[in-house]
């Protein structure tokens, strides 16, 4: 019997899943992915992988909550387990604060201890943290292991993870922490692949999607990054603004007479790409539109990310590769393009035939920088992480 390991991203309304064989070396084979959305409403599960096309499927079922979203993937898979053995259900969990450099087993200490973070990301660590106790419940004997966006990041530098703020506010918890460590750490993992010697060097990688941040490295190791206590902070985002004068919601409070539940839907929800366009924030229908409004945003997302590349050259003393990654830095060639012509100060130079074939590599054999499109697969590095802390 074969080993088997299940991967859950349970979001407020959803629960993505993937299910891997895993053979000895160890090495992971995908046997099943998909989703169960709407869950408390409509809720459907779409199966998207699977060895068999006919049952990759799109079907309505009943599902109130998480747990029984959770019971309902159990059940269809249950079938589906013939000749494997579950040994573990990898959670991606958001934020694991200053404790979790690395995944963990999860128990109820440590749940009560994640528990404790939801003030500092309300939008994901509670949903996050619903799929884990919907897969203690439904399987309470299965090791359950928790896997942090976070901790990819606690290789920065003191100075990187602290605000110019009093001890007392650093040390209750109000800290640089930065985000979409499972992506990172996958480019980390893979980078050899294609930059042989170099992937030791100066690497910034640019995850840019609905949400979006960049992250400088050295020796694969995150030096800096551009979200920080919350994944609010940094870069604009699909519907977040990214960094602003923090006295800005002080003022909307204020003077505009907005409560603290306006103010956050305003950052959060109706900034970004879609607040400067009026029109959407789904990267793919800018760069389409015609629109002065659909442009201007589109000019202002490229002029941060290239910018606060710059800021991140110094942090890592210069930059040998830049690696563009996630939604919109694998498919948008057009944005791509925008933001290497804008750091050409650098040495950058933009091969455009390749860059438009969506790479691997898409700077000029002579450019001093090189400059990559890599696939992400954060999905891939929970379940490493995961089976080997299950199994060790």
């Amino acid at each position: 019997m074969e080993n088997a390991l299940l991967v859950i991203n349970a979001g407020s309304s959803s629960l993505k899943f993937a299910l891997y064989r895993v053979a000895l070396g160890p090495t992971f084979e995908a046997r099943y992915r998909g989703i169960i959305e709407e869950i408390g409403g409509e809720s459907r599960m779409r199966v998207s992988l699977a060895p068999d096309a006919e049952e990759r499927l799109d079907t309505l079922l009943a599902a109130d909550n998480h747990d029984e979203a959770m019971q309902a993937l159990l059940a269809w898979l249950a079938p589906r387990l013939d000749g494997l053995h579950l040994v573990a259900a990898g959670h991606r969990v958001v934020h694991g604060g200053v404790d979790h450099a690395a995944p963990v087993r999860v128990d109820e200490a440590v749940m009560a201890k994640l528990a404790r973070l939801i003030p500092i990301d309300p939008l994901h660590q509670p949903h996050n943290l619903a799929g884990i106790r919907a897969m203690m419940q439904a399987r309470p004997e299965l090791p359950q292991v928790a896997c942090f966006d976070t901790a990819f990041h606690r290789t920065m530098p003191e100075l990187a993870q602290r605000f110019a703020l009093p001890p007392e506010i650093t040390e209750a918890g109000v800290r640089r922490y930065g985000f979409h460590g499972l992506s990172y750490d996958y480019i980390a993992s893979v980078l050899p692949d294609y930059l042989g010697d170099r992937a030791e060097g100066r690497v910034i990688v640019a995850h840019l999607g609905n949400g979006a941040s960049l992250c400088a490295m050295k020796q694969r190791k995150s030096v800096e990054t551009t979200m920080s206590f919350t994944p609010l902070d940094g870069l604009p985002m699909g519907t977040r603004c990214g960094a602003i004068d923090p006295a800005i919601p002080l003022y909307l409070m204020r003077e505009r007479g907005m409560d603290l539940a306006a103010v956050s839907d305003l950052l959060h929800k109706r900034s970004g790409l879609l607040g400067l366009s009026g029109i959407s924030s789904d990267m793919r229908q800018l760069l389409e539109s015609d629109q002065p409004e659909a442009q201007a945003a589109v000019a202002h997302y490229v002029y941060h990310v290239a910018k606060t590349i710059g800021a991140l050259a110094v942090a890592v003393g210069g930059l040998d590769a830049l690696v563009f990654t996630a939604g919109i830095g694998e498919h948008a060639a057009p944005v791509r393009a925008r933001i290497c012509q804008a750091l050409a100060w650098l040495g950058l130079e933009l091969d455009p035939a390749a860059n438009n074939d969506q790479g691997p590599r898409i700077s000029s054999a002579g450019s001093p920088i090189s400059a990559w499109v890599i696939p992400t697969n954060e999905e891939l590095v929970i379940a490493h992480q995961a089976y080997a802390l299950a199994t060790a």
